[in-house]
């Protein structure tokens, strides 16, 4: 346990009241949980060089606020500058498993939570998958990187998908729906984690959960006619498209990450196995009928 934690505690509740321990999972920054007289509490602390991964914490801090208003994120407590410290109640709960969040009743859940964010308060930020993608690869590059060899197939793909999807309303989404994300309190689904969160296409959001959730075509109709109330065969195949841009984003990340973190997390790796998923995605019939229009 790095010693810096303990001053970093000290720096947001200096009276020495205060007992943490490191919460796991994250693989860009360090959670503290917090126990205080009054309560508990998550510090986030932020990992090195996050803002070369397109993360903004001011807009982080407004959106975990727009998200609490709307009863789906946690409440921010304190943003302490200039370290960028996050504090937020702590939410009891689990984090569900991945089995229970392809179930029926938890998609309706999950539909539920994401029209909830995505009809909330705007952000300042703004996320745009297939600009951030060609960011991460000049982020990557600058700093010695090098593309992995499925880079240059899946942009020629994601450059075929981008007209599909130019001129949609923005939204704000959280664009990072991974399953370690959602705290189920028994009641309700929370969602915590917003730093890339921005106005962005709600389809992103619904595609990123398919994903990464690996949610089979039968679920991801039902997540759909949760959402819309229907399944629409263009809402089928826009799904189908920007599954394939979540895992490029994911990838390219992942390329980002190995170039500049210094958490012990295998991202070169991480970005093979998401080349691959997209891959697998881009052979798919139902994804190539998508992507020619019919």
């Amino acid at each position: 346990m790095s010693p810096g934690f303990d001053e970093l505690v000290r720096r947001v509740w200096p009276d020495g009241h205060s007992s943490f321990e490191v919460l796991g999972g994250g693989i860009t920054n360090h959670n503290l949980k917090v126990t205080r007289p009054e309560g508990t509490y998550v510090l986030r602390i932020s990992g090195k060089d996050t803002e070369l991964l397109g993360i903004d914490r001011s807009v982080e801090v407004e959106a975990t606020r727009a998200a609490a208003a709307v009863g789906v994120g946690p409440q921010v407590v304190d943003f302490v500058e200039p370290e960028g410290l996050l504090v937020t109640r702590f939410v009891e709960g689990e984090i569900p498993p991945i089995e229970r969040m392809r179930e029926p009743a938890t998609l309706r859940q999950v539909a539920a939570t994401l029209r909830a964010v995505h009809s909330g308060p705007p952000v300042r930020g703004r996320f745009n998958v297939f600009r951030v993608v060609e960011d991460y690869r000049t982020t990557a590059y600058d700093r010695g990187g090098e593309m992995p060899s499925g880079y240059v197939a899946a942009r020629q793909v994601a450059r075929r998908i981008e007209p599909f999807r130019r001129a949609v309303p923005e939204r704000p989404c959280h664009n990072d729906l991974l399953n370690a994300n959602f705290i189920d309190d028994g009641h309700r689904l929370h969602v915590v984690d917003w730093e890339y969160a921005g106005m962005g296409d709600v389809f992103f959001d619904l595609a990123n959960f398919s994903v990464n959730h690996e949610l089979d075509p039968a679920q991801r109709d039902a997540l759909l006619e949760a959402y819309f109330g229907a399944v629409e065969p263009a809402d089928r195949r826009v799904l189908e498209l920007m599954r394939f841009m979540s895992d490029f984003r994911e990838a390219m990340w992942g390329v980002v990450q190995a170039t500049v973190s210094e958490l012990d997390f295998d991202f070169a790796g991480y970005a093979e196995e998401h080349f691959a998923r997209l891959e697998r995605t881009a052979a798919e019939p139902a994804f190539q009928s998508a992507l020619a229009g019919s």
